[in-house]
């Protein structure tokens, strides 16, 4: 069916030129459409989008001219394979150990740093109980005499190794020389060798040898004397003075004049009256003897581990002995000398 035609003379909409139709062109500008009347009448145009929305635009026609863009970059060329990196903690490629081991210098740096780890931990760990050791001696020695002591081992075999098996074999140890017991101005230097020890119900081990040399200063036989003596001892002794040749020491005083010898007693020293005067008249020498006696055997007599004095001599300085012990057992420190104890 084709579209109606109006009167000619109609000035509707249909005859202005120029005037599109109520759907779209002039018809005379268009094919001839064919329009279905049978069926529901066709759906109104949608309207524009509401306002405060935004207008999708649709695709330009190909026609349209283009801004001019920037060339695209050159297309990547294709990655190489992909590489598989190490996670941490995973194994070392074959490869790199390979490499390591065959670089000698690398093995060499390694090696030397171990080792140098090694020396140092045995070195630190040598001067520890070296120390300890010669602590431990020196108490004991210093307990024993009354006066501070310093002690060393000897240098081979290594302190570790004597730590290791319990065999020691060289001690030395020094006194400081202010005392020994109440012998003022006396100091003792110990050698001590091939000590062992082994626990056992009545000792800590044994000592192969010791021997000491104790030397007396004038000065400290003068105070010696003064102090055992309280109130008249500055008046009994004022000087003393040794005599090399004769084995003699003088004791002078403002109320007497005293000469004795040094010699060994037993197992220890004691100061043999050779002539006495006091107040301008002589004393009998017995009732003066006992009385040194017992002054010299506080601090030569009674030591422990059996030592005992070998020789006195007297120099032009003061008077030097020499006391030595065999074989002798190192007490437990329980009941016979708490000195030991902590050995």
């Amino acid at each position: 069916m084709t579209n109606p035609q109006g009167p000619p003379n109609d000035p509707s909409t249909w005859g202005r030129p120029g005037s599109p139709g109520a759907f779209g062109q002039p018809p005379t500008e268009r094919p001839t459409e064919q329009i279905n009347t049978g069926g529901a009448a066709a759906p109104p145009p949608s309207a524009g989008p509401p306002p405060g929305q935004t207008e999708r635009l649709g695709t330009p026609p190909p026609s349209m001219q283009q801004p001019d863009y920037p060339p695209p970059p050159p297309p990547i060329p294709p990655a190489g394979p992909t590489e598989k990196l190490a996670t941490p903690g995973g194994n070392a490629a074959p490869g790199k150990k390979r490499r390591f081991l065959r670089d000698p210098l690398s093995v060499v740096l390694v090696c030397i740093i171990v080792v140098c780890l090694v020396i140092a931990g045995l070195v630190g760990a040598e001067l520890y109980v070296r120390h300890i050791a010669n602590r431990k001696v020196a108490e004991a020695v210093a307990c024993e005499v009354k006066d501070q002591a310093t002690a060393s081992f000897g240098v081979a075999p290594l302190m570790l190794w004597q730590q290791l098996t319990k065999h020691y074999t060289n001690i030395s140890v020094t006194t400081a020389g202010n005392q020994v017991r109440d012998a003022k101005g006396m100091k003792i230097a110990i050698d001590i060798r091939n000590v062992q020890l082994k626990n056992t119900a009545n000792s800590k081990g044994t000592i192969g040898s010791l021997d000491a040399t104790i030397t007396w200063t004038s000065d400290g036989i003068k105070e010696s004397v003064q102090n055992a003596i309280p109130v008249l001892g500055p008046f009994v002794t004022n000087t003393v003075t040794t005599h090399p040749n004769d084995g003699t020491i003088e004791l002078k005083g403002m109320l007497d004049n005293l000469t004795t010898k040094p010699v060994v007693s037993g197992t220890g020293l004691k100061l043999q009256i050779m002539s006495f005067n006091a107040l301008g008249f002589t004393m009998p020498k017995e009732s003066v003897q006992s009385t040194l006696d017992d002054f010299t055997s506080q601090f030569t007599k009674n030591y422990p581990l059996g030592i005992h004095a070998d020789s006195v001599q007297v120099t032009s300085t003061g008077v030097t002995s020499h006391f030595s012990t065999q074989n002798a057992s190192i007490p437990t420190g329980n009941n016979n000398d708490p000195c030991f104890a902590n050995l």
